[in-house]
């Protein structure tokens, strides 16, 4: 998995492009969020660079030396600072502290993984702050089958489903969770039609 991205994010080119997700920057001024965030899965930088030039001090991490790399020369290209950490999740120091909101966004993990991080990740935020979430739902397989370049992982079971997600970030008071379907223009990689799912969630306790 980490050879595929170091990969996929060893060109000059972005893969995702620069911009930052649009549903992810509409949460982030809609709700005027400020503090601390971490941004799993961040690949190269162009939410965490986005978050930083609103003002919220990013911890960002990925399996991807490469990601990084190009993460911080977006940075630096902006004129922020993101501190941006590579490998296991659960053994970094960044999983011992506290968070003001959690963005994953298209933060697809192994499915041995997945609901164990989202729980850890929730576990991470301050009561009354925030996780942002937008990913691939399962129904968005079939789409990808006919259409490789919507993106999105090979396997089914890194998908999300309403219900994994409303398990996973239980003990948060749900201000949206849709599932629809959407045609992302996103880089290389995310180019088509695709079934996606976004969260908004404000923590309970």
């Amino acid at each position: 998995m980490k050879q595929m991205w170091d990969e996929r994010y060893s060109g000059e080119e972005y893969a995702y492009g620069t911009s930052p997700n649009i549903f992810f920057k509409e949460a982030i001024d809609k709700y005027n969020i400020n503090g601390n965030i971490l941004m799993p899965a961040e690949g190269e930088g162009r939410n965490a660079v986005y978050a930083a030039k609103k003002g919220l001090n990013v911890t960002a991490f990925d399996i991807s030396t490469e990601g990084r790399k190009k993460a911080l020369k977006l940075a630096r290209k902006e004129n922020v600072e993101i501190d941006y950490h590579v490998g296991d999740f659960m053994k970094m120091d960044i999983s011992n502290k506290k968070y003001d909101v959690a963005a994953l966004i298209f933060a697809h993990f192994p499915p041995e993984l997945l609901s164990k991080y989202h729980k850890k990740i929730a576990n991470l935020i301050k009561p009354g702050g925030f996780v942002i979430l937008e990913g691939f739902s399962k129904n968005h397989y079939e789409l990808r089958q006919a259409d490789p370049k919507a993106g999105g992982p090979p396997d089914i079971d890194m998908l999300f489903s309403i219900e994994s997600i409303k398990e996973d970030f239980s003990n948060f008071k749900i201000l949206q969770l849709k599932e629809s379907e959407t045609h992302l223009s996103e880089g290389k990689y995310h180019n088509g039609l695709s079934r996606i799912i976004r969260l908004i969630g404000k923590k309970i306790v």
